[in-house]
């Protein structure tokens, strides 16, 4: 893997090779997300809540812009994963057209 996973682009055609987090807050996550993505607030990321995550798979972090989820990637390197800041977060994700679901399935928002 290398720096391309920044890209929305290449996350979305890697899904199946990479854990994406999200890190915004708990009402931002019900709002929209990407699916399969594993919710992790960065306030619980920082205090050390990593069980969900696997070390031996690429981890992409989103929020909805791309500031949090920057701390989120440069703390998870830190602690030994092979870390990436989505570019331009979720607001990215859903301007390139890549689907972006609330909880019941139905078409999300970025909040």
């Amino acid at each position: 893997m290398s720096e391309d996973l920044r890209d929305p682009r290449v996350v979305h055609e890697r899904l199946a090779e990479v854990q994406i987090v999200d890190v915004r807050e708990k009402p931002e996550w019900e709002a929209g997300r990407i699916e399969g993505s594993v919710h992790i607030p960065l306030s619980e990321l920082m205090t050390g809540r990593l069980e969900s995550l696997d070390p031996a798979r690429p981890v992409v972090a989103v929020c909805r812009s791309g500031n949090r989820s920057e701390v989120a990637s440069l703390m998870l390197r830190a602690r030994g994963f092979d870390a990436y800041n989505m570019d331009g977060g979720s607001e990215a994700w859903v301007d390139a057209g890549f689907p972006f679901t609330a909880p019941d399935g139905s078409p999300g928002r970025v909040a």
